[in-house]
């Protein structure tokens, strides 16, 4: 009984009968005008269907009234598009031929069905029914008031029955065709890599920066010199600055789509994080051989970051100790190595999101990276073709 009972409290079966309805009125305004020709509304509502916004104006209509609970879902089951393509349009043609058939059924049933329960209390009041509706004949009978309530379950049934049929419909017809269904999948794997991306850049700026801070609070607490203090404020606050700058930048990404990914750092700018290294307090050996400005874009910007990393894990777990950095562009390849002497810390050990995040960056330009302790000593190298970025 409560299974039968749930459909009448949910919103969605008096949206759906709103549904039903709409089309009620202007086909009852032509009957009105000509009743031999029942079939008029029938051919319009046809020839309309292959009108390329008709799917769009259907498909709103469909998610508003039959599946709201879908409402702005990227992957809602009823698309709200014009029809690109003749099988879209004729498919549009057939819903409406459908929604015309179930607005009729629920038309009737609505008119009919309470109709008829009006003329059963008349005749258990002792009132013969009306001939219209489907008690005529019935005559005056006490006991038709028990079968008062009977057209109205019935007509709440139909009602439910054809919301069910027209929302099936309009999801096999109104659907989403397989090529967007393929668009869709590819917008939303874009959506989840520039994320990621977005994710990535925030881990390594705002990490290097705080790591930096950290480091060069500690050596300046314990170091009782006012002027290393002086030295190591003045690091935090150029630090600072460079972090909130990339804070900016990846924040201007999300405010403006159409912002050009050249503003991004790249390796040209790498004598700040060099430096941001040293005001830290580490021995950082440097050294650059071949033309970094024939470097592509994309490899330069990920090569940037994938050295911001190096040396956010270099003073985070081993702290102020002597650091190689090699950047060599020859044959075609970008050769990447930060070399630090390993302290013992389990953190590099790991496979942490920044360890992760510089082989995935290396991944995508098509290249590879490799972490890890070799002799003593933790070694970060990237190794990213330029040929294929070209």
């Amino acid at each position: 009984m409560l299974r039968f009972l749930h459909p009448l409290a949910a919103p969605v079966t008096y949206t759906r009968w709103l549904h039903l309805l709409m089309p009620v009125a202007p086909v009852s305004v032509w009957l009105f005008i000509s009743m031999d020709t029942p079939w008029v509304p029938v051919a319009l509502a046809a020839l309309v269907g292959l009108i390329p916004g008709m799917r769009l104006a259907e498909g709103t209509q469909g998610q508003l009234l039959l599946t709201p609970a879908e409402r702005g879902d990227p992957d809602a089951t009823i698309s709200v598009a014009p029809s690109t393509s003749w099988s879209e349009r004729w498919r549009t043609a057939l819903w409406l031929e459908v929604r015309l058939l179930c607005a009729g059924l629920a038309g009737l049933a609505t008119v009919w069905l309470p109709a008829t329960t009006v003329d059963l209390v008349r005749s258990a009041f002792g009132r013969n029914p009306s001939d219209e509706w489907l008690a005529a004949g019935l005559g005056a009978h006490w006991w038709a008031a028990v079968l008062a309530p009977v057209p109205l379950l019935v007509m709440l049934a139909v009602v439910v029955g054809c919301g069910e049929l027209i929302t099936a419909a309009a999801r096999w017809l109104l659907g989403p065709t397989p090529a967007q269904r393929l668009t869709m999948l590819e917008e939303r794997t874009e959506q989840l890599l520039e994320r990621n991306r977005i994710a990535r850049e925030l881990h390594d700026s705002i990490g290097h920066a705080l790591t930096v801070a950290v480091v060069q609070a500690g050596a300046a607490r314990a170091a009782h010199d006012p002027e290393f203090t002086e030295r190591a404020l003045m690091a935090i606050e150029e630090t600072g600055r460079d972090a909130l700058e990339d804070l900016e930048r990846v924040l201007r990404v999300l405010r403006e789509s159409g912002k050009p990914p050249g503003q991004r750092p790249s390796l040209s700018e790498a004598d700040r994080l060099l430096d941001s290294a040293r005001g830290a307090g580490a021995e950082v050996d440097a050294e650059v051989s071949g033309p970094l400005t024939q470097v592509p874009d994309p490899v330069s910007r990920e090569g940037y970051r994938i050295l911001q990393e190096s040396l956010t894990n270099a003073l985070r777990h081993s702290g102020a100790v002597p650091v190689r950095v090699r950047i060599t562009v020859a044959e075609g390849r970008l050769e990447l190595e930060v070399t630090n002497p390993y302290t013992g810390s389990t953190g590099t050990s790991g496979g942490g999101s920044g360890l992760r995040g510089i082989r995935e960056r290396a991944a995508l330009l098509g290249g590879n990276a490799k972490t890890g302790l070799y002799g003593g000593e933790w070694i970060v190298h990237a190794s990213l073709p330029l040929d294929r970025i070209r």
